[in-house]
């Protein structure tokens, strides 16, 4: 039986799909009185920031791996669950959530050993993302490393055997379904029945795509793309998707269209940024990366991140 929980949709109700298939006219609602009722809810349990992405970085890694029409990934990819809850760690450090505990004599440990906590107790709205904040409030500091290996189940330690994330890649297609990118649908696999989700909105893959050839194939500056964009930390958001898609083994369904050239250039190119954005501070050849006053030390932890999916092959 499935345990996925579905995410609140922003001004829908639980049962829209209906009141829109039962309703003939839209301006029948004016005179509807259940529609002039208003919906309590507590400002501090979900993040409304106009800034906040539409995707986050895991259901953006997840589109790239997703066949468009069959709608489920490769069964031969073995990478993607470890690099998805590396992106959940990424994500929230760059909503401000968690950040490297503040202790200088952190620098006389590597990267990915040094440990991280919870700066921002305001839930995301994103389930997985609230999830995984909450085990990191109530529990005790442990690195970034620390934290993908237990929230994808890599430790004999039984008392920790409760991190886990289960169910990741279904419940992000679950959401990615909530938000119209694509929809449900059952196939047959000779034994057995399974739900698989085909891309319903094409627009949404093809601009991810369009933006990680831009960043790959062209030269732009962090500057630049951070100037183009009300998100937070579009650059290095962007960056780490792009490192985060080729760890899991899918950034390649995003090349496919490019010349043979031009995909090695890409693929050389990831490389490049693997090696600048997985030490801190962060080293770009194509300019210096802007710092916001007071986010040192959460960027930290996206450096901390990438520096384990580098090593990715020597894990799995």
């Amino acid at each position: 039986m499935s345990t996925v929980t579905r995410r609140r949709v922003a001004g829908q109700g639980s049962n829209s799909d209906d009141d829109t298939m039962n309703s003939p006219n839209p301006d029948s609602t004016q005179h509807n009185p259940l529609a002039e009722k208003k919906v309590a809810y507590d400002p501090r349990d979900i993040d409304e920031s106009k800034s906040t992405p539409k995707l986050t970085l895991m259901e953006e890694v997840l589109l790239l791996g997703l066949k468009d029409k069959q709608g489920y990934l490769s069964f031969w990819n073995d990478s993607i669950s470890y690099a998805l809850r590396g992106c959940i760690v990424i994500e929230l450090a760059l909503r401000g959530r968690i950040a490297m505990v503040k202790d200088s004599n952190r620098r006389k440990y590597p990267l990915c050993d040094r440990y991280i906590e919870v700066i921002n107790e305001n839930l995301t709205g994103e389930v997985l993302l609230d999830e995984a904040l909450k085990m990191m409030k109530v529990s005790e500091k442990m690195s970034v490393s620390s934290w993908i290996d237990l929230m994808s189940g890599e430790t004999w330690n039984v008392m920790k055997i409760g991190y886990q994330l289960k169910q990741v890649r279904e419940r992000l297609a679950k959401g990615l379904v909530d938000k119209g990118v694509l929809r449900t649908e059952k196939r047959n696999f000779l034994l057995f029945d399974m739900a698989t989700h085909p891309v319903a909105d094409p627009a949404v893959k093809e601009e991810i795509i369009k933006r990680v050839c831009t960043m790959l194939v062209t030269r732009v500056s962090p500057a630049s793309v951070d100037a183009q964009s009300d998100v937070p930390h579009a650059y290095v958001r962007t960056i780490s998707m792009i490192c985060a898609a080729y760890a899991a083994n899918v950034l390649e369904n995003a090349l496919l269209y490019l010349q043979q050239d031009l995909r090695e250039q890409a693929f050389n190119k990831v490389d490049e940024l693997m090696n600048d954005y997985s030490s801190w501070p962060f080293t770009s050849s194509n300019g210096k990366v802007e710092i916001p006053t007071g986010t040192d030390l959460s960027l930290e932890v996206v450096a901390s991140v990438l520096n384990v999916l580098a090593k990715m092959d020597a894990i799995l």
